[in-house]
């Protein structure tokens, strides 16, 4: 009797692993930063769950990933980062955890790299203090996010991808992939109506992010305040910028909710300059299938509300 009752056992537990094995396997994507996942959250909507790695409020640039991030890492089906210049760190578990096909790198995509900018270095002889920001940030800018046409062909590689790793989700992943675009469309037309009329207007941001945004609409930064936000700038800098501010050659400064360096404050004094403030990472939005062309707006209106002011 007692073999019998085992055997059923052992048939049962074969059965419910056979089942479990024909069962659609749900790809888990892991996002270095937030605006990652809120592109990689518009082609998983519906079908499988986008997690982040760089908490609220951290800087991409000197995180440092605890067990419990590098145990996800290992998890993840595939893992959207930017590259080493972006995330530095990345650099070890993407060379030792990852195989290729889970590692998804956007900066070396074949479609993205004609579309690079340099990063600017305009500023890294300022003082001694400045030595290695250009180091840190290597050649090109890298906060690919800020690039509607970036993102668009980041979502469109995604969608291959996930088509791969879930055949069976892809009626579900078509649309998510039409829907975005459709979207990032209609934003892309309303930001540029947004934006048209301060496109002249100069202004200073704190550090150098938003290449990619200003470039694709046509806005006129005076200059940033420094490359790498890590480092502050130099006497020197500030000068050259407060001048410019008493010239009134710029109407803005823009501050960062990570960054509320009190230079912003000290050299935008007795000016009648206007102090606005960018998110570069969207910290106040939540992953959901529209957050990135929400990001682009508020984005956007963040831009427009200090310029149009002034």
């Amino acid at each position: 009797m007692l073999h019998i009752k085992k055997s059923i056992v052992f048939t049962l537990s074969s059965l419910a692993l056979a089942t479990s094995l024909s069962l659609p396997v749900q790809a888990n994507v892991v996002a270095s930063v937030k605006p990652l996942g809120f592109i990689a959250a518009a082609i998983a909507d519906g079908v499988t769950p986008v997690d982040v790695l760089l908490p609220d409020g951290a800087s991409e640039h000197d995180y440092a990933l605890r067990p419990s991030d590098v145990k996800r890492i290992k998890k993840a089906d595939l893992v959207v980062w930017i590259g080493p210049e972006m995330e530095a760190f990345m650099t070890k578990p993407a060379a030792e955890l990852l195989p290729a096909g889970k590692n998804f790198e956007i900066a070396v995509m074949p479609a993205v790299k004609p579309l690079l900018l340099k990063g600017d270095d305009e500023d890294h002889h300022d003082d001694a203090h400045d030595d290695g920001a250009h180091h840190h940030h290597g050649e090109f800018n890298m906060h690919l996010w800020l690039s509607p046409q970036i993102s668009r062909l980041a979502v469109v590689a995604m969608h291959g991808k996930l088509l791969e790793l879930m055949p069976e989700s892809k009626a579900k992943l078509d649309a998510n992939l039409q829907r975005f675009e459709n979207e990032l469309a209609v934003t892309d037309k309303h930001i540029n109506a947004q934006l048209a009329p301060v496109s002249n207007k100069g202004y200073f941001v704190f550090h150098d992010a938003y290449t990619y945004f200003e470039k694709h609409y046509g806005l006129s930064p005076s200059g940033h305040f420094t490359v790498n936000s890590e480092i502050q700038p130099g006497a020197q800098r500030l000068n050259q910028i407060r001048t410019q501010l008493v010239e009134q050659k710029a109407v803005c400064v823009f501050a960062e909710p990570q960054f509320r360096p009190a230079v912003i404050d000290a050299v935008a004094r007795g000016t009648r300059v206007r102090k606005g403030t960018l998110d570069p990472l969207g910290t106040n939005i939540s992953l959901t299938k529209d957050s990135y062309v929400k990001f682009l707006s508020q984005l956007s209106g963040q831009y427009a509300s200090c310029l149009n002011e002034a």
